[in-house]
C-alpha cells in the first residue's frame, strides 16, 4: 500500500518502508527497501488476519472441513478462534491511526490483502457487514494502492487501487 500524507507528490519516492513481519511481505519489503536505499521498519500490526484453524488450507478445503453457517456477523471468529471481520477492522484502524501519529511523510506499506481491505474500510468509514455484504477492495499480489491524507480537512483521496503499473516499467 502506497500512502502519502499531506498530499505530497505521487512520484515513487518514499521516506520509509513499513512491513508485516510475515515472510512474503517482509522479504518483499527488504528487497524494496534495499533497492530504494530506505530504512525498513517491521510492525506486527500490519500482519494478515489470524485465520485460526483455516491456516494452511485452501478456501475449498476450509469449506469442506468447516461448513459455513447460513448467517454470519462481523463479530464471528474465523476458523474457530481466528480474527473475525470486526476484530480485523479494529486492528486496521490501529494501523491507520499509527500512521496518522507519525510525522508527515511518504510511507510505503507492505502488507496483506485482508488487512489492507479493512484499512480501506477504515479510511472510508465503512464498518464490516453481516454475511460479508458491502464493499470489498481487491489487492492482488504486488499491487498497490495510493492514498493521500489532508489532516486539516480530515480528507482522504484514493488515487490508485490494485495498481500493477510498476510492472510496465520493469527491465
Amino acid at each position: 500500500m502506497r500512502w502519502l500524507k499531506d498530499g505530497k507528490s505521487d512520484s515513487a519516492k518514499f521516506d520509509l518502508v513499513i512491513a508485516s513481519p510475515l515472510l512474503r511481505a517482509r522479504e518483499t519489503a527488504e528487497i524494496i527497501a534495499q533497492e530504494l536505499s530506505l530504512t525498513l521498519e517491521i510492525d506486527p500490526v500490519w500482519m494478515e488476519r489470524d485465520n485460526g484453524e483455516y491456516a494452511g488450507l485452501t478456501p475449498t478445503e476450509a469449506r469442506q472441513k468447516f461448513p459455513q453457517p447460513i448467517f454470519t456477523t462481523p463479530y464471528d471468529f474465523v476458523g474457530g478462534k481466528g480474527e473475525g471481520d470486526w476484530e480485523l477492522f479494529l486492528r486496521a484502524g490501529q494501523a491507520l491511526h499509527g500512521l496518522l501519529r507519525r510525522e508527515p511523510a511518504r510511507y510505503l506499506i507492505v502488507s496483506h490483502g485482508g488487512l489492507l481491505n479493512q484499512v480501506m474500510h477504515a479510511v472510508l468509514g465503512v464498518a464490516p457487514q453481516a454475511n460479508k455484504a458491502g464493499a470489498s477492495f481487491r489487492f492482488g499480489n504486488t499491487a498497490f494502492a495510493q492514498l493521500k491524507y489532508f489532516p486539516h480537512q480530515h480528507r482522504w483521496t484514493i488515487d490508485r487501487l490494485n495498481d500493477h503499473s510498476h510492472w510496465k516499467n520493469a527491465d
